[in-house]
C-alpha cells in the first residue's frame, strides 16, 4: 500500500520529517518493488520499525517503508535452534513465537519495542559481560539492494559479508528477513536493590564479570545506586513472578505516572530535582522475582525522554563514570533522569559498538521536555576522552572523520557500502555524516 507522505515523527519525538511518499509492504517481493520504483523516480528509501532510535538513522525524506505489516515467523531450524524472522517483527512479539519450540532469544535490552531489523541495525544491546548486543545472535539476513535485488548472507553464501550486514545502519540495502541463533528458553531470577554508590563503583568491573547480568541506574544528586542483578535458570525451574497487582504498581504507577508527574515539577521547579531524586531512589527497585526471560529483561518506559549512550573499554568504565559524577556535581544542573551503566562482552561485527573490547556502557537521558544540549555535550567529551564509542541509534555529534578512528573495520565498511549502494539509495543525513557521503 502506498500513500502520499505525512508527517512522520519518532518516540522521543527529536527527529521528524515529511516523506514524498509512505509505503507498507508485506512481502519481500513487495519491498523490491518499492525499491525499484523509488529508483526510477529518482527518491532515496530508508526503512523504519518502532522509530525507537534517538537518532537521525531512519529519517526518510524520500520513500518511507513502514515494515509493520512484513512480519512474523518465516521459518525453525530446531535441530540448530534457529529461527527466521520477517524484519518488521517487534522484539515483544518474538517470545511468544519461540515458545511452542521451546525457545528464546539469548539476550535482550530493557526496552522490547522496536522492529528486529532496527535493533539489530542500530546496535541495540543489553546487560551482561559474557553477552553481546541482539546483533551478534544474527546467522544469516536478507537484504533488497539497490537494484532491487536480492543479497543472501549464510552459512553458505556471502558469509564474509555477515560481520558488516548484521549491524549495518541501514546503509547496505533493506534487511527483509534475519535468521537468530537462539537458546533454549530459561527464566531469569532477578535481585533489584538499592547499594550505595561508591561500593557500587569500586567493585563494578567485578560485580559485572561475577553475575549473569549486572546494571545499576543512578539518580544524579544522590550516593545511592540501584542495582539490578539476574542470574539465569532452567526454564523447568518454578518461578515466583510480580503479581499482576505489584507490577502495575511498578510500571504503570511509579515507572509511568508518579515519574512523569515528578520530571513535570522537576522541570518547573530545577531547585527541587535533587530531593525528588532521593524520594525516587527511596521507592524504586526494591524488589526480588523470577519469571520467563523476557518479562525480566524488559521494562515499561511511559515517559519519553531523550538519550545519548557511549561504549567505553570496560576497564575505563569506573572512571568515565566518576567524572561523569563529578560534572554533574559541579556544573548545577539538575538532571531529572537516572544515568544507566551495563556491560557487554567483545564481539567481531564491524560497525559495533563492542568491536575487539570488553565493554562498558554509560546512558545519559534528559526528560522530553527539558534541553539536554549542555549536559550531553559534556558527557560526550568525557566520554570521547576514555576511547569512547555512541551507540548509533542513539543522540550524538560525532562525524565520519572521528568515527574512522574508532572503528578498526571502518574503510571495510565503507568499502561494502560503495559496492552494494554506489549511487546512495539508502542514505540520509544521518548516514552521509556518520559514514561520509
Amino acid at each position: 500500500m502506498t500513500r502520499p507522505g505525512g508527517t512522520w515523527e519518532n518516540w522521543a519525538r527529536t527527529e521528524k520529517v515529511r516523506p514524498r511518499r509512505v509505503e507498507f509492504p508485506s512481502t519481500i517481493s513487495a519491498v523490491r518493488r518499492s525499491v525499484q520504483s523509488s529508483a526510477t523516480r529518482g527518491l532515496q528509501v530508508k526503512a523504519i520499525g518502532a522509530g525507537h532510535s534517538f537518532s537521525g538513522i531512519a529519517v526518510s525524506p524520500g520513500t518511507l517503508l513502514d515494515l509493520s505489516d512484513l512480519s512474523g515467523l518465516v521459518s525453525v531450524d530446531r535441530e540448530r535452534s534457529r529461527v527466521r524472522l520477517l524484519a518488521g517483527t517487534r522484539l515483544h512479539r518474538i517470545p511468544t513465537l519461540l515458545k511452542p519450540y521451546g525457545l528464546a532469544m539469548a539476550n535482550l535490552g530493557d526496552i522490547d519495542r522496536q522492529s528486529i531489523s532496527g535493533a539489530i541495525s542500530t546496535g541495540t544491546h543489553g546487560t551482561g559481560s559474557a553477552f553481546g548486543g541482539i546483533a551478534t545472535q544474527v546467522v544469516a539476513a536478507t537484504l533488497v539492494t539497490a537494484d532491487g535485488e536480492l543479497l543472501t548472507v549464510d552459512d553458505d553464501e556471502n558469509t564474509d559479508l555477515l560481520p558488516a550486514v548484521a549491524l549495518g545502519l541501514g546503509a547496505l540495502g533493506i534487511l527483509v528477513d534475519v535468521t537468530l541463533q537462539c537458546v533454549p528458553a530459561f527464566g531469569l531470577r532477578a535481585v533489584e536493590q538499592a547499594e550505595p554508590l561508591d561500593d557500587v563503583v569500586l567493585t563494578l568491573t567485578d560485580r559485572a564479570a561475577a553475575a549473569d547480568h549486572f546494571e545499576f541506574y543512578w539518580f544524579p544528586h544522590t550516593d545511592v545506586a540501584q542495582t539490578k542483578t539476574n542470574a539465569r535458570m532452567p526454564a523447568d525451574e518454578p518461578v515466583e513472578p510480580l503479581s499482576p497487582a505489584r507490577r502495575w504498581v511498578d510500571d504503570r504507577l511509579i515507572g509511568t505516572a508518579v515519574h512523569q508527574a515528578v520530571c513535570t515539577v522537576g522541570r518547573i521547579v530545577p531547585p527541587l530535582v535533587p530531593t525528588i531524586n532521593r524520594a525516587s531512589a527511596a521507592v524504586w527497585g526494591q524488589r526480588t522475582f523470577s519469571d520467563r526471560s523476557d518479562r525480566v529483561f524488559a521494562t515499561t518506559r511511559g515517559v519519553r525522554f531523550r538519550e545519548m549512550e557511549y561504549a567505553v573499554p570496560v576497564e575505563r568504565l569506573g572512571e568515565a563514570f566518576t567524572q561523569l559524577r563529578t560534572l554533574i556535581d559541579d556544573s548545577g544542573w539538575r538532571i531529572e533522569f537516572p544515568v544507566e551503566v551495563r556491560t557487554a562482552s567483545a564481539d567481531d561485527l564491524w560497525l559495533s559498538t563492542a568491536h575487539g573490547r570488553e565493554t562498558g556502557y554509560i546512558a545519559v537521558h534528559r526528560y522530553l521536555r527539558a534541553d539536554p544540549t549542555a549536559y550531553f555535550a559534556a558527557v560526550e567529551e568525557i566520554m570521547l576522552a576514555h576511547d569512547g564509542r555512541p551507540h548509533w541509534g542513539k543522540m550524538h555529534t560525532q562525524r565520519a572523520a572521528t568515527l574512522r578512528e574508532r572503528y578498526p573495520r571502518f574503510d571495510d565498511f565503507v568499502a561494502l557500502r560503495d559496492r552494494l549502494d554506489p549511487t546512495r539509495m539508502f542514505s540520509n543525513a544521518y548516514l552521509d555524516r556518520v559514514l561520509g557521503g
